[in-house]
């Protein structure tokens, strides 16, 4: 494993902390599985069995969770490094909620479970960072589930968008019929396309027939206040 290589993977939650003599020493026993992937080609696919930890060590990948009626997807987009669904290791359902699929070529790791198990649990270290990137995960999906929902149509779309993502940053795909959207908000399809259609005007969002292309989440999330000034009747 050269340098670069050596320090990307460092850089990995699970990793961090982690002394170099003691990285050392898990590469030594560890399987470290190194390949590339072109740009469009599936890493993994929804609901096949999780055996192995996927870091991305370069490029930028897409992940894919689709609603389980079918209704509705979010795209969102990862640079590297990343690890994809750890959460989904371990537990009831080890099978992965969503699609991912290169969005550039990329170089990737994969560690088998067993060799998770057998050698890397070995490392406090490596134990709590695994915990705290659960509980951060059960943490936060708890929020989502028990926070209030709005009374407005306008923080109806935004609890919706921000309950169904992962990170709170960049852009993301919403693939949706709008009368889908009227349903889950619990509005009419008309007030909804005309609140949509004045995001796209003040350059939130693009809109194509069944999709919704946000250009920066978290810029759109916050921009409400703002966008009451400008809109007051939405």
């Amino acid at each position: 494993m050269n340098t670069s290589m050596f320090d990307t993977l460092l850089q990995l939650p699970l990793f961090q902390g982690l002394a170099k003599e003691d990285f050392t020493n898990i590469v030594g026993k560890v399987k470290f599985h190194f390949t590339q992937q072109r740009l469009g080609e599936v890493i993994v696919r929804e609901g096949t069995s999780s055996e192995q930890l996927y870091f991305i060590l370069k490029g930028e990948i897409s992940a894919t969770t689709t609603s389980a009626d079918g209704l509705y997807s979010f795209t969102e987009y990862f640079k590297a490094p990343y690890l994809i669904e750890p959460q989904s290791l371990f537990g009831m359902r080890t099978n992965y909620i969503s699609r991912y699929v290169a969005h550039s070529n990329i170089n990737m790791v994969s560690i088998s479970k067993a060799f998770v198990t057998n050698e890397l649990f070995k490392y406090e270290i490596f134990r709590l960072n695994y915990l705290n990137m659960l509980s951060s995960y059960g943490q936060n999906l708890s929020e989502s589930l028990w926070g209030t929902v709005p009374d407005s149509l306008e923080e109806r779309i935004y609890h919706f968008i921000r309950t169904h993502i992962r990170r709170k940053q960049g852009e993301k795909l919403l693939k949706i019929r709008m009368e889908d959207l009227a349903t889950i908000v619990n509005d009419t399809r008309t007030n909804v396309s005309r609140f949509l259609n004045d995001l796209q005007n003040n350059d939130f969002i693009e809109l194509h027939r069944g999709e919704i292309l946000i250009f920066d989440v978290e810029n759109l999330l916050t921009s409400s206040d703002a966008f009451k000034k400008t809109n007051p009747n939405p």
